[in-house]
C-alpha cells in the first residue's frame, strides 16, 4: 500500500488545485454579462442549434466498432506486457476473449461500418 501513496497525493493535489482555480475565477473573475455576450457563439456565425438533426444508422455502427476496438486495446495490452510470463496458459485463457472481439469486428464489417462512402 505504501507505494499508492504518493499517487493519492498526487490525486489530492490535483484536485485541490483544480477545485481552487475554478472556485477563485467564479469569485474573483469579473462579471459583466450583457446581452450579446449571453447568446451563444458559434465560429462567428449565429447558431441554429441541433433540433432537427437525427444521427443515422451509421453513426451508431461506428460507435460500436469504436468501443469494441477500444475494450481490445486497453484490455488487450496489460495481457501482451505479461505475455512473456503468462505463455501458452495466458494464450489459452485470452483466446475466447479474443474470439468474442474478432466475432464483434466481423459482423461490423458485415453490417457495412467499414464502408465510409456509403
Amino acid at each position: 500500500m505504501a507505494t499508492y501513496v504518493p499517487l493519492l497525493i498526487l490525486f489530492i493535489i490535483a484536485a485541490v488545485l483544480a477545485g481552487a482555480m475554478f472556485t477563485l475565477s467564479t469569485v474573483i473573475g469579473p462579471k459583466n454579462p450583457t446581452p450579446e455576450k449571453m447568446i451563444p457563439y458559434e465560429c462567428g456565425s449565429e447558431s441554429t442549434g441541433a433540433r432537427n438533426v437525427k444521427p443515422t444508422v451509421k453513426f451508431y455502427m461506428t460507435a460500436i466498432l469504436f468501443v469494441v476496438l477500444d475494450v481490445e486495446v486497453v484490455l488487450l495490452y496489460p495481457w501482451v506486457v505479461t505475455f512473456r510470463e503468462t505463455g501458452w496458459k495466458g494464450l489459452a485463457i485470452m483466446a475466447p476473449f479474443m474470439l468474442l472481439l474478432i466475432v464483434a469486428l466481423i459482423y461490423e464489417w458485415k453490417k457495412g461500418a467499414m464502408e465510409w462512402d456509403r
